[in-house]
């Protein structure tokens, strides 16, 4: 297996995991503890092929030493999340400044004085 490793950043893992899921009680405690787990931040279950896949900044021993109080529990991969690649966006063109045009001044009628 290879191994993952995190820097100071949070790196984000996909562990999936092999379940012996008999019936629909198991997985739903199973799926109970994953969720619970510190670091998870999805869980899925494949029940058809009897497969949980985790993913988040979890421990794989430790999630396994979890659910194997449920069910028998074997490791199947560890690896890093697959991040969705970011799209670029086209550059924008940046909008044109409307022209202002200058407040409307007020012919002022200048008052004379009245002491002449």
């Amino acid at each position: 297996m290879e191994s993952v490793s995190c820097g100071k950043k949070s790196c984000l893992k996909k562990v999936v995991l092999k379940l012996d899921l008999n019936d629909d009680k198991i997985k739903r405690k199973a799926m109970k503890t994953a969720s619970g787990l510190s670091g998870v931040e999805s869980v899925s279950v494949d029940v058809k092929d009897k497969k949980m896949t985790l993913s988040g900044n979890i421990d794989p021993v430790s999630a396994v030493s979890k659910l194997r109080k449920l069910c028998h529990t074997e490791i199947v991969s560890v690896g890093p999340a697959k991040e969705e690649e970011k799209k670029k966006e086209p550059a924008k063109a940046e909008p044109v400044p409307l022209k202002f045009y200058e407040a409307f001044h007020p012919f002022y009628y200048h008052m004379t004085p009245l002491y002449s």
